[in-house]
């Protein structure tokens, strides 16, 4: 029983039939921001802002699955 300290992160909602976690990069200042792709209209729907590949990787492990298949956006 945790009385003091953080609680484990909630898992992200998703519908992996419609939407696909992604990473957009910024070519010019390398700005990353993850969140999701619509599979069918290919529009991007921001979660967070990843100042970190520490920000990524608890990104990934919240939505369940490994940093190496998110889809990367430039």
């Amino acid at each position: 029983m945790r009385l003091f300290g953080k609680k484990p992160p909630s898992p992200i909602p998703y519908d992996p039939a419609v939407q696909e976690p992604a990473l957009r990069s910024s070519i010019c200042t390398g700005e990353m921001v993850v969140g999701f792709l619509d599979r069918e209209t290919g529009r991007f729907r921001e979660y967070e802002l990843a100042r970190t590949q520490g920000d990524v990787d608890a990104f990934c492990k919240r939505v369940g699955v490994a940093p190496e298949q998110l889809r990367r956006i430039y």
